[in-house]
């Protein structure tokens, strides 16, 4: 049973208003997960119940650190976990980001909302902005804008090394405008090339090269530079067996069949190889039984995979290759 399942055990087991004071403090797509895992957690047995609370107590009744000790416990944990340059930036968003509930907001909101928010605001600060969002759903606000803001924005967002004061200034006033009680928030380390690398790989094919294109004609070196670091489903390839078996436990069947309708043959043998030899019979025969699929579709079901790659490889659970932990 998944870390989700049993939390959604536990919230399920608290009795609605108790849960509720739980959620409360969980960001956007906690509160999906856990959602989605209490619809589907149905049928347990009480010695199950029994069990997953058992654990619970015995989790909680560990030692903890509290104040400035579990600042330093964060970061010591990540560092022995991911090395000193993979937890870095992921340090930065943990413990910088308590000073960034404005932007936080965000998170709650459609992609097309927040394209309205600040359509009409500086590309510096729609660039912030978008660095403070998840990858996906800062993909879909970049479709949310017109084409030659999409280009200024992701340009500054490549090239944001640290939010500078006047910056950060103009952005607190956007967010003073939008939102009740915001507050100061301090200066921290967001953007950069891997941030818009991520960001294109969310986006729909053709329009990333469109981007890449003009980003190019702009700063053909700073263009290649992204490309480089840009993950795309044929470097599915490159993961090593013991990645590539993770990331298959966490992909469902149905869609795995379907997105390597338009997959590199290495690609289907990486996958087809990590397989027990039944289910990659099963998989070989769901794909030829489904007859013509539109490309979007296909689309589609690789860009659903290789988000869960990319959390997989956030949270240290697989290792990419060289060129593709780049985008991490």
């Amino acid at each position: 049973m998944s870390g989700v399942q049993r939390a959604a055990i536990v919230l399920l087991s608290l009795g609605e208003a108790q849960a509720a004071e739980v959620l409360k403090h969980m960001g956007a797509k906690e509160v999906q997960k856990l959602g989605v895992a209490m619809t589907s957690v149905g049928g347990v047995t009480r010695d199950v119940v029994a069990h997953v609370f058992d654990d619970f107590v015995d989790t909680l009744a560990q030692p903890g650190v509290s104040g400035s000790a579990a600042d330093e416990y964060v970061r010591a944990v990540l560092t022995q976990a991911l090395g000193e340059e993979r937890a870095s930036s992921l340090i930065d968003r943990i413990l910088m980001g308590r000073n960034t509930s404005g932007l936080d907001s965000l998170k709650w909101m459609e992609p097309r909302a927040i394209a309205e928010l600040v359509r009409n605001e500086h590309p510096q600060i729609i660039a912030i902005v978008m660095a403070h969002l998840d990858s996906d759903q800062a993909a879909e606000v970049l479709k949310c804008l017109a084409d030659r803001v999409r280009v200024d924005v992701l340009l500054r967002l490549a090239t944001l090394d640290g939010i500078p004061p006047h910056a950060l200034n103009e952005l607190n006033d956007v967010m003073q405008r939008q939102f009740a009680g915001s507050q100061n928030i301090k200066s921290s380390s967001v953007g950069g090339i891997k941030v818009a690398a991520n960001i294109l790989n969310f986006m729909d094919s053709g329009q990333d090269e469109v981007i890449l294109g003009s980003i190019g004609e702009i700063d053909g070196e700073l263009g290649g530079r992204i490309r480089d670091l840009m993950f795309v489903f044929d470097n599915l390839a490159d993961l090593d067996d013991r990645a590539m078996q993770s990331v298959l436990r966490d992909v469902p069947s149905e869609r795995l069949a379907l997105a390597l309708r338009g997959a590199d043959a290495k690609v289907k043998e990486k996958v087809t190889t990590n397989m027990s030899q039944r289910a990659a019979e099963i998989l070989l025969e769901d794909m030829e039984a489904r007859g013509p699929v539109r490309l979007v579709e296909v689309e589609a079901a690789q860009k659903e995979i290789l988000a869960i790659v990319r959390k997989m490889a956030e949270s240290g659970e697989i290792q990419l290759s060289a060129k593709a932990e780049a985008f991490v």
